[in-house]
């Protein structure tokens, strides 16, 4: 086989870096910004300030920025915007899954005390129990995450819609 044929498989260019090996990267990074900064607001005492939630935000909202950035600089030539709404949504996803998974061990094995505040002190907090916790904290994640990319997407510069 010659270069081109190596490098071209059925019109795939096999060089390309795939959305999910991006989003897997980027997603894990965002995770990990996540559970830092939850740790370190539980170390000093701040993690029952709300507003210091906002943050979190801001770390989902670069995180997907840099996987659609990323995204588009391994792939200039066919980075869409439908591709694009992928890289994010998946960066969103893995990380917001990743983070409800901490959140679950965290409260179930870790800091059942931080769990039974969580149900003292929330309005819903008596049908909370770790599993719930876990789930909402993913989900809410996700949906933000949604909605980020929509926004972050449009400033990317996409070639076109497909």
């Amino acid at each position: 086989m010659d270069k081109d044929t190596t490098q071209v498989n059925q019109g795939k260019d096999l060089n390309a870096i795939t959305i999910e090996k991006i989003a897997e990267r980027y997603g894990l990074y965002t995770f990990i910004g996540l559970a830092l900064y939850f740790i370190i607001m539980r170390l000093v005492g701040l993690a029952h300030i709300v507003e210091l939630r906002m943050l979190n935000f801001f770390i989902l909202a670069y995180g997907i920025y840099l996987g659609i950035t990323a995204f588009k600089k391994k792939n200039p030539d066919s980075f869409t915007y439908l591709k694009g709404l992928g890289a994010g949504f998946l960066t969103s996803a893995i990380a917001c899954i990743l983070f409800g998974l901490f959140m679950f061990i965290y409260v179930q094995f870790i800091d059942v005390a931080f769990m039974v505040s969580i149900q003292e002190n929330e309005a819903m907090g008596r049908y909370l129990n770790p599993y719930i916790t876990s789930v909402v904290v993913a989900l809410e994640g996700i949906a933000s995450g949604m909605i980020l990319t929509f926004i972050i997407v449009n400033y990317a510069e996409p070639k076109n819609a497909v």
